[in-house]
């Protein structure tokens, strides 16, 4: 295995300016963690409880290179497909396909050189589809042609949340199994990749604002080439850029771990913004991979090892992980948060269309 930095095409962008401030992620080696390395696992569980986020290195794994390189082939995929005519992106819009996935935008005030408003895009790639759970929901030609690469990226991506999970589980104290359990791949759930593309734009706190939110579901892992992800700091509530690093994954806790761990856990609100300059001209690409609990798992409290000691308390309503997707993907509940990180009740999720 080579160094990873020169096969990917961060380089092909305008740097990352090196005079802002940007959050105290730490970087957690994918190779040790799957080793049974003992300070790598307990940093990743300070990791999980402190932040939230961390930058997951790829490098020196098999398993993380192929991640990697499967990132790239996908990066220059979703190009592609923002590149193809508005209207073929349109015959899969969610409105004709599904109540969650599909391609869906949001027009923004700003207009192209062309008079016409320019727009934030989606594309949800269920992850059903690619196991075959489920019959496939109709998808863009591109997808179908690339239906290989987005399986194999689906089974490495598992792989890895799979790592982590085993990890927690050790860490929670909870018998092997208690969470993996919740998030077999061969059962139906809302994982799924998402394309994302935002277009080059001023910034805008109301529009950033809007788009404040935790994620739904369990682990999720960004691949990004440029800027633009925001993490609240949560002994501030300042606001700062996270970096993109070649080689390694951005990946966060979402709300369904908070949930099952009675607030052990932590999912940080983030926002999306357009990059900080020099990189603010560019269209803005990345690759997301969501996994959450099987649609069937009742999202409460479990019960053994660390959770247990817990103090009792509102655990909120109890709905089942499917239930708790439509709900947060409409605007009709707002994102589980911990200690003083937490996310104001607004229905930015419904405002901002993510």
């Amino acid at each position: 295995m080579g160094s990873i930095g020169p096969n990917t095409s961060h380089h092909r962008y305008p740097p990352f300016p090196g005079d802002i401030k940007t959050a105290p992620l730490v970087s957690l080696s994918l190779s040790k963690l799957q080793a049974g390395d003992e300070a790598e696992s307990k940093a990743f569980f300070d990791a999980a409880r402190n932040l939230g986020f961390f930058y997951l290195q790829l490098e020196g794994s098999t398993l993380g290179e192929s991640v990697v390189d499967g990132a790239e082939q996908l990066h220059a995929i979703s190009q592609e497909f923002y590149q193809r005519p508005q209207e073929e992106r349109e015959e899969y819009a969610r409105e004709k396909i599904d109540d969650f996935f599909g391609y869906r935008k949001v027009e923004l005030k700003e207009k192209d050189e062309n008079g016409v408003p320019k727009r934030n895009e989606i594309y949800n790639m269920r992850k059903d589809d690619f196991v075959g759970n489920a019959d496939p929901l109709p998808c863009h030609p591109l997808v179908k042609q690339n239906w290989d690469v987005l399986t194999s990226y689906v089974y490495h991506c598992r792989e890895v949340i799979d790592i982590l999970i085993t990890h927690l589980e050790k860490h929670l104290e909870l018998p092997t199994g208690t969470l993996a359990n919740l998030h077999r791949i061969t059962e139906r759930s809302g994982d799924h990749v998402r394309f994302n593309q935002s277009a080059v734009q001023p910034f805008s706190e109301e529009r950033a604002a809007m788009g404040e939110h935790t994620d739904f579901g369990t682990l999720t892992i960004l691949m990004n080439w440029l800027g633009g992800l925001q993490i609240r700091l949560p002994d501030s509530a300042e606001w700062v850029y996270v970096k993109p690093i070649p080689g390694s994954a951005v990946v966060n806790l979402g709300d369904a771990l908070v949930k099952f761990t009675a607030g052990i856990l932590r999912s940080n609100v983030h926002r999306v913004v357009p990059p900080p300059p020099p990189q603010d001209g560019v269209l803005r690409h990345s690759l997301v991979y969501f996994s959450r609990p099987e649609d069937k798992v009742v999202l409460k409290r479990l019960k053994g090892g660390l959770i247990d000691q817990q103090p009792q308390g509102e655990d909120g309503p109890e709905m089942t992980a499917q239930e708790w997707t439509w709900h947060r993907s409409v605007g009709n509940l707002k994102g589980v948060y911990t200690h003083n990180g937490g996310l104001e009740a607004r229905e930015n999720q419904m405002k901002s269309g993510f």
